[in-house]
């Protein structure tokens, strides 16, 4: 008998993929949105829901009575988890995306605190999924991820659940693309460009690819445990900016800061930190059987014709990604840029 996947936020950027995903690895998928919209890359059998997923009695009609797993992508917080393990008995298991802010360093320093002074988590370098993670709550991203996680893996005994801890997604149809901040520049013909911490960088990214993979071997391996769920390789900031000018045919001459950014809007890329987050994906090649499938090179163009597309249909990026905006504020201060540069 066929078996049957319900995917939560299947229209976003990593539910586009892991439907496709699942459904070409022989599921019977039901695709739960908001919009109830369908990707074209969907095969013709995928079902396309329209569903509120704060309405408990419409996702318990999603679910119905013959779900194998359920694919939970927005998952986030106590109330969510309740609303997971509450399907406990109806469902054969969970796989649900978790995200690497969970994690702290051995001094409790973590993504909420990396504003402070001194303030940046030093992880290990590769974070492993022992590594401790943020006291659960409600006050942040990181601490409602964390509370997720918390409420699920204690009532593993009931529903299997696969945490997928995710690095810096990236890909078609994200709204936060980290990949604009050397797009852009070089669409708008800038010929020099600054990194600090000397382009050296590391934020570990996963490919909605990446992330695909990982959900269909977990799918069909279920199990209660916690995975990183990154690419195989953690690029630095140089080596990205260096693979978006190859895919893009411009070479601009790049000016390399020694330590943090110069000025608040200068050398300041969505990667920038200054000791690196590189996660070990050595647990899901054990609990999976998970092999790489992408490089980051490999997706660089589909990416970079997504980010052109939007930048054409709105030029001004602050309302093309407007999260963006948002999350790093003025990420194209070519004033303060060439000011810089000029005193130097």
């Amino acid at each position: 008998m066929t078996r049957r996947a319900v995917v939560i936020g299947a229209t976003g950027q990593i539910g586009r993929s892991a439907v496709r995903a699942l459904a070409e690895d022989g599921w019977r998928v039901t695709a739960a949105s908001r919009g109830g919209d369908r990707d074209p890359s969907w095969p013709e059998e995928v079902q396309a829901l329209r569903l509120d997923r704060a309405d408990d009695e419409a996702l318990s009609a999603a679910i119905g009575d013959d779900c194998d797993v359920v694919v939970d992508i927005v998952a986030y917080g106590t109330a969510h988890a309740r609303q997971l393990t509450s399907l406990a008995g109806r469902v054969g298991s969970a796989v649900v995306v978790s995200s690497v802010s969970v994690y702290e360093d051995d001094k409790g320093r973590n993504f909420d605190t990396q504003a402070e002074p001194d303030g940046f988590p030093e992880y290990p370098v590769p974070i492993p999924e022992t590594q401790r993670t943020i006291a659960p709550g409600d006050a942040s991203y990181s601490t409602g991820k964390a509370a997720l996680e918390r409420e699920l893996l204690a009532a593993a005994d009931a529903l299997p659940v696969t945490l997928l801890r995710a690095g810096a997604v990236h890909g078609p149809h994200c709204r936060t693309p980290r990949e604009l901040y050397f797009v852009k520049r070089n669409l708008d013909g800038r010929r020099r460009r600054v990194i600090a911490y000397g382009g050296g960088s590391r934020f570990h990214p996963v490919s909605v690819h990446t992330l695909a993979e990982l959900i269909r071997l977990a799918a069909a391996r279920p199990g209660s445990r916690a995975l990183n769920a990154c690419d195989p390789e953690a690029p630095t900031v140089l080596q990205i900016a260096t693979a978006i000018d190859a895919v893009m045919g411009v070479a601009p001459e790049t000016v390399l800061v020694d330590g943090p950014p110069p000025l608040p809007t200068v050398g300041d890329t969505p990667w920038s930190v200054p000791v690196p987050v590189v996660c070990d994906m050595s647990a899901a090649e054990r609990a999976l059987g998970y092999r790489p499938v992408v490089s980051y090179a490999d997706t660089l163009p589909e990416t970079i014709a997504w980010i052109e597309r939007r930048l054409t249909a709105q030029p001004d990026w602050r309302e093309s990604y407007p999260r963006m905006h948002a999350a790093y504020g003025d990420l194209f201060d070519y004033a303060a840029e060439d000011a810089w540069l000029d005193a130097r």
